[in-house]
């Protein structure tokens, strides 16, 4: 992620019009609406979570991701490992504004090993404004401005060799 070097994403490239098509069987899993963490426990018997990176940061530290979320004092970040059956299936990258984090969505700083989908995805307030698709190297990724209430957060998901989305399509990278 340009902008932190401290993520544990590595660079990311977003993708335009421009660029071949996305196969039909990742695409499918890209453009997921629901819940990545149903999905995923679909194809597994144990989802879990193992933070890596939690705590408050500044505009500054975001980087361009900054450019998808409102001016605040400061921003509340994690960065997590998903795995499935205990292999790393996804690297998540939550940014939320601090003025995001009122009411009960205080509770979004205390997830710890729970995934943030469960969390989000028990809210009738949910809605999403748009999922934006990415590469690094042979591994998708795709990016989520999501609302709680009206109110933003950004979510960066990069998937692994091993998750069940390369299988789909028989095209798991290297």
């Amino acid at each position: 992620m340009p902008g932190n070097s401290e993520s544990i994403l590595p660079p990311l490239e977003w993708l335009t019009e421009q660029h071949p098509p996305v196969p039909a069987a990742i695409n499918d899993w890209l453009m997921e609406l629901g819940s990545m963490t149903r999905r995923f426990e679909q194809h597994c018997r144990c989802v879990r979570v193992e933070p890596q990176r939690e705590g408050f940061v500044s505009r500054e530290e975001l980087g361009e991701e900054a450019d998808h979320l409102p001016e605040s004092q400061r921003y509340w970040l994690r960065e997590i490992v998903l795995l499935g059956d205990d292999q790393p299936w996804l690297l998540g990258r939550t940014v939320i504004p601090l003025e995001t984090l009122t009411g009960p969505d205080q509770a979004l700083v205390d997830l710890g090993t729970v995934p943030l989908g469960r969390y989000l995805f028990s809210s009738d307030a949910l809605t999403r404004d748009y999922i934006v698709v990415g590469r690094q190297e042979q591994q998708w990724a795709r990016r989520s401005r999501l609302r709680l209430a009206g109110k933003p957060l950004l979510l960066t998901e990069l998937f692994l060799p091993a998750a069940p989305l390369y299988q789909a399509d028989g095209s798991a990278p290297a």
